[in-house]
């Protein structure tokens, strides 16, 4: 079992155990907020079914869940998952240039799921579909991110998301004239985050 030490108390914590914890925390923070699983429901635009298991611990916490919540109830996502003080906990890793992008990595252990902030320059780009072993999620901070995938063409706003397996050729790049910001997550094939993204009309199937 994959395990985080906590320095500070000199204990092994457990992925499973920290996750256990955060049912609880969703459901004091709503309450202590006031807020009904309908009104929450509405503002994240999770059925009350899916938020009422999270809190009872039915169904496991994922990314495409907190963070929605974590936006509706205005607090920091570290808070939701409660994660141990394990010292200092800022990420000093260097700005890796590839391609024209800029990457900020956010994690700092090797193999396993890497996460990396993004920014790329508006550019004029044909896409060059390539394929390698992985599975990739990517998040819109800003700007507009186009991504053609197999035979899907979609173009994702700010706060849209998507997920698919590297295997399939893929290429994404700015949309439009700005550039654009955006979060990545890739790991190993089988480590899926089940977020959708949602496709560009026929006509714009260009990104533009």
């Amino acid at each position: 079992m994959d395990k985080r030490v906590c320095r500070t108390c000199n204990a092994d914590t457990s992925t499973d155990d920290v996750l256990a914890e955060v049912g609880p925390r969703l459901r004091r923070l709503r309450k202590d907020r006031q807020v009904t699983l309908a009104a929450l429901s509405e503002a994240t635009g999770i059925s009350v079914s899916t938020l009422s298991r999270l809190e009872s611990g039915l169904r496991k916490p994922s990314l495409e869940l907190l963070l929605p919540i974590a936006q509706a109830h205005q607090v920091p996502l570290d808070e939701l998952v409660g994660a141990p003080p394990v010292g200092d906990p800022r990420v000093r890793a260097k700005p890796i240039k590839r391609h024209g992008r800029t990457l900020f990595p956010l994690t700092r252990q090797p193999g396993g799921l890497q996460a990396y902030k993004v920014v790329e320059p508006p550019r004029t780009a044909e896409p060059d579909p390539r394929t390698h072993e992985g599975y990739e999620w990517l998040y819109v901070l800003s700007g507009r991110l186009r991504l053609v995938l197999g035979r899907h063409d979609v173009v994702l706003s700010p706060g849209e998301a998507a997920e698919f397996d590297t295997r399939v050729p893929h290429w994404f790049g700015p949309a439009g004239e700005g550039p654009v910001e955006f979060l990545s997550l890739f790991g190993p094939q089988g480590e899926r985050m089940h977020v959708r993204a949602r496709p560009a009309r026929e006509d714009t199937a260009d990104g533009t």
